[in-house]
């Protein structure tokens, strides 16, 4: 508003002139239609000086300057684009892109005669694209993705009889229709086009051939169709890029637009991903560009063997041939590619058995060859895979026992050799593989003999599934050292003994499947205490005893526990317990105790005291060395100051959380648990206990950077901090109790449960994390990066505003960017990152790290903003990163970007949990209701948004500043859909 009122005021002639008054009149009024969010964006707008303002740059030709670039861009600005603009008459350069402009683009723009540069990318405008536009005879660069247009693309656009365009950029758009590229039209100078992610249609326009200057070709996603053009593309001696995934393109024949692409010296990448394509790979492949890095054929149904001829593409790093029908077996030469990174061949008919000549590549670090029809025994040679991190060889028909030389794969992080016919014992120099991070699965084989003791030494596993073999033997208690397992399966083997305690203290685990064995024995207690339980599988077993009533316990269903038939307990559909064996040892008990009573006081008398009296006194907990500022009202002022933090003695903690009892337990992590307590004064609060002893070896180090943070920053979406207590047998932060909980137990919530889940819900949540990581990167005294944004991570208070919570992995930095340095000091600082701490521990969560991270990455904010969108995807798809991870070999980001944009109704959050109408209809989108087609574009743009975030590259992610501003503009568009009456605002 004081944007608009400024400008209002000098055009009224109540404020300065300048000599380029038409300028100058132009500016204001656009000025007048845009709200300014931040005063320190168009400071000096207003000013005499109209060459000083902002953004605005000039040629001066005396006596009179005019305007020939207005720079605006990401300046968080809101409102709609006046036509006055086109008054700058002289105007070069216009940017005003990742702002959020709404409405129509001017038809008025087309006046611009000078006009080089038009970049409106990253609003939320709508509406068509005027054809006036393409009257501009000097435009070189157009750039309008990301927005809301829609209608088909001008004619005049492509078709401008002396175009000078180099760049085009319409992607990200609702665009529909036919690329209108006739034959009259001539592109000459074109260099980019980018038209991906639209509703695009028809045929590759033959007519592209006129510019054989391009060299980047992206028309992926949309609805393209018709055969592959044959001789288009022997053209563009520059072509770096051509990407044409995700349409429905159709060959039968592969080999001319093979060999027409031949003549393209220069390709990098091609991507013809999930199309309609069949055929065979023809010999061609091997002419295509030796400068070829990445080729993407999967999701077709290309059929019959690989070519060998692609062993000539000595350059490519990348090769994707999966969901295919290919036969015939993986040929040798295969080992040609010296270069290859990554290699999938999943989901094909392949028979024979794997070449040993794989080892020879020795770049790879990921392979794929699962669900095939492989046959034979593992090759040893990939123990000479140094780099080997992901190796998927399940669904196949291999024998023999699991190599030991594997154990060599010492960068091994998933491996999956389940559903294959493997024999012998697991080899103890796998199990002992200290590499894994993400999981082991050995199930549905032949595998023989005890669960090996190395199995312990698997500190970061967050998965273990041996089921449906043959191992016997007892369940080894040092088993709970894999502290970081959420997952363990082991039904259907032989398994005897009981089953340890130490099981169910485990701080992650989340499944436990032992059904279909022999265990004995009562269940452990520790399994109804563990918070983090979610399934427990312990039918057909040999179990005695009461079945716990806390916990888990209380959801489980009978079939989960049938088959044991020495138990009882409270489950539907179970015996009952007898009560005679209950009566007889109380009163046993009750004999007992006044009997040992009297002796055992006067031992503690004796010893006890003393030790007692030897134990420091009752000190007060506080953070003596941090001061944080306190936001106090005076009036209508807001009044910033720093306090000490209040001082709660041990005592009074203990006290507040009943002597930190299992019932107050309301979560548990790697360093610790926390407990709710309520302080004599009856303020609620969450106790963050750190555990001293197991916490990882870095309990220390995780305490005092959680005090840093929270005692340097503070915002309405961090975590608070009432205070923190240091001794050295104790430490814990003292932090507001969250009444809502977890993100994660709203997103997840256990049987019994229901949460009002909602569209609206979901934006403002996610609106409330973007803000509160916009600040630690870009605003907080000191920069932040969390490390291990997740919704577990995530809190919700009373009023469902959400704060991001745990910053024990954090890390201070200096600078911003890649270049980002850490402020705290010392060797161990300085190798650190948010991947992997210099203990090898895993230092953040499986699914969220982002994959620079697992290459030896330096902690970054681009980290965090992966995380982000991992979170942002998890809450609209309604899964876990992890479970796509483990059952489709997919990252979450891969799986979402598979069904986008056509098929998002199968990724989206299933309709009981998330309250909308989940088609996204495209063709009936005019019949729909306002508000309907609001949530519809708002879904759309939270994907695209998750999907920006998890880029594979992190300088092309957006800052979490740009996310925070594109959240807010989707939380205020659905509140505006919701409640229609604030139109009349606008």
């Amino acid at each position: 508003m004081a944007a608009r009122l400024l400008a209002v005021l000098i055009l009224a002639g109540l404020g300065p002139t300048n000599t380029a008054s038409e300028d100058r009149a132009a500016l204001l009024t656009f000025l007048a239609g845009i709200e300014v969010r931040s005063r320190r964006a168009l400071p000096n707008w207003g000013s005499p000086s109209l060459c000083n303002w902002t953004g605005v740059s000039c040629r001066y030709k005396s006596p009179l300057s005019t305007v020939v670039k207005l720079d605006l861009g990401g300046l968080n600005l809101r409102g709609t684009m006046s036509p006055w603009i086109a008054n700058l008459s002289a105007l070069e350069v216009l940017d005003l892109s990742h702002n959020l402009f709404v409405g129509r683009i001017p038809p008025e723009l087309g006046s611009l005669a000078n006009l080089r540069q038009l970049s409106l990318s990253s609003n939320l405008l709508a509406g068509t694209i005027p054809p006036e536009l393409g009257v501009l005879n000097h435009l070189v660069y157009l750039d309008l993705g990301g927005n809301r247009l829609a209608g088909e693309i001008p004619k005049s656009l492509f078709c401008n009889s002396t175009n000078s365009m180099r760049y085009i950029d319409l992607s990200d758009n609702s665009l529909r229709g036919e690329i209108p590229l006739g034959v009259d039209c001539r592109l000459v100078h074109l260099q980019f086009l980018l038209l991906w992610s639209n509703e695009l249609h028809g045929q590759i326009p033959l007519s592209l051939s006129n510019s054989s200057q391009l060299e980047w070709i992206d028309l992926e996603s949309n609805y393209l169709g018709g055969g592959l053009p044959p001789h288009l593309f022997d053209k563009f001696p520059n072509l770096l890029i051509l990407y044409l995934s995700y349409n429905n393109h159709t060959s039968d024949d592969l080999d001319p637009f093979l060999v027409s692409l031949s003549n393209c010296s220069q390709l990098q990448e091609l991507e013809l991903a999930a199309n309609n394509l069949h055929g065979v790979i023809p010999p061609s492949v091997g002419a295509l560009s030796v400068n070829l890095s990445q080729l993407h054929l999967e999701e077709n149904f290309i059929a019959g063997p690989i070519h060998p001829n692609i062993s000539s593409l000595v350059n490519l790093t990348y090769l994707n041939l999966s969901n295919n029908v290919l036969n015939g077996s993986i040929p040798p030469e295969i080992s040609g590619l010296r270069r290859l990174e990554r290699l999938y061949l999943s989901n094909n008919r392949l028979t024979g058995e794997i070449p040993s000549s794989i080892g020879e590549i020795h770049h790879l670090g990921l392979l794929d060859i699962s669900s095939n029809d492989l046959s034979g025994t593992i090759p040893d040679t990939f123990a000479e895979l140094s780099q080997l991190r992901w190796l998927l060889l399940h669904h196949n028909r291999l024998s023999g026992p699991i190599p030991v030389s594997l154990g060599g794969c010492t960068n091994l992080e998933k491996l999956d050799l389940s559903h294959n016919q493997l024999t012998g014992r697991i080899p103890a120099e796998v199990a002992g593989l200290q590499s894994l991070k993400l999981y082991l699965n050995l199930s549905n084989n032949k595998l023989q003999g005890h669960l090996p003791m190395e199995l312990s030494k698997m500190d970061m596993v967050l998965a273990l599934d041996l089921s449906s073999n043959n191992i016997s033997g007892i369940i080894p208690p040092q088993l709970t050292s894999c502290v970081a397992l959420e997952y363990l399966n082991l039904s259907s083997n032989d398994i005897v003994g009981q089953l340890p305690r130490s099981i169910g203290t485990l701080p992650y685990l989340k499944v436990l499947d032992l059904s279909c064995n022999r265990v004995t024995g009562g269940i452990p207690d520790s399994l109804a205490s563990s918070s983090t339980l979610r399934k427990l599988n312990l039918s057909v077993n040999n179990f005695t005893g009461v079945v716990p009533k806390a916990g888990v316990f209380n959801s489980l269903p009978l079939s989960s526990i049938a088959g044991n038939p020495y138990l009882c307990g409270h489950i539907a559909g179970m015996k009952p317990c007898t009560t005679n064996h209950s009566t007889h040892h109380h009163s046993f008990l009750r004999i007992l105790l006044p009997a040992i009573g009297t002796p055992c006081l006067l031992l503690f008398l004796l010893v006890g005291y003393p030790t007692m009296k030897k134990r420091p006194g009752i000190r007060k907990c506080h953070l003596p060395s941090f001061r944080r500022p306190v936001l106090e009202r005076n009036g209508d002022a807001e009044i910033f100051h720093s306090r000490s933090y209040p001082r709660i003695s041990y005592r009074e903690l203990v006290e507040a959380t009943g002597g930190f009892s299992e019932r107050c337990l309301v979560g548990s992590g790697r360093f610790g648990r926390v407990y709710e307590g309520t302080l004599r004064g009856g303020e609620k609060i969450a106790v963050k206990v750190l555990d001293l002893k197991t916490g990882g070896g870095d309990t220390g180090g995780s305490f005092k950077r959680e005090c840093e943070v929270l005692g340097r920053t503070r915002h309405r979406n961090l975590i608070g901090i009432v205070t923190a207590c240091s001794r050295p047998d104790f430490k814990a932060l003292v932090l507001p109790l969250m009444p809502n909980g977890s993100l994660e137990r709203w997103l997840y919530p256990t049987s019994g449960e229901r949460h009002g889940w909602n569209l609206e819900v979901l934006v403002s949540v996610a609106t409330d994390v973007a803000e509160g990581m916009a600040y630690l990167h870009h605003y907080s005294p000191v920069r932040v990066v969390h490390c291990d944004l997740k919704p577990s991570n995530v809190l919700l208070d009373r009023d469902m505003t959400a704060v991001v919570a745990d910053f024990g992995i954090a890390r201070l930095v200096k600078g911003g960017g890649s270049g980002e340095e850490e402020e705290d000091g010392g060797d161990a600082a300085r190798l650190a990152s948010c991947g992997f701490s210099t203990a090898g521990l895993l230092h953040g969560s499986v699914g969220y790290i982002a994959p620079e991270y697992g290459l030896g990455g330096h902690p970054s904010t681009n980290g965090d903003v992966y995380s982000f969108g991992v979170l942002l995807l998890e809450i609209i798809t309604g899964k876990r990163p992890t479970d796509v991870i483990f059952h489709e070999g997919l990252t979450l980001h891969e799986w979402v970007r598979r069904h986008y944009p056509h098929n998002l109704e199968s990724v989206l959050m299933h309709p009981n949990r998330l309250n909308l109408n989940l088609t996204l209809p495209s063709s009936e989108e005019e019949n729909l209701p306002y508000r309907k087609k609001v949530e519809r574009e708002v879904i759309i743009e939270l994907v695209e948004l998750g999907l920006a975030c998890t880029q594979h590259t992190p300088s092309m992610r957006p800052t979490m500043a740009d996310i925070a501003h594109e959240m807010a503009a989707l939380k205020h568009e659905l509140a505006l859909a919701i409640q229609p009456e604030k139109l009349l605002d606008l």
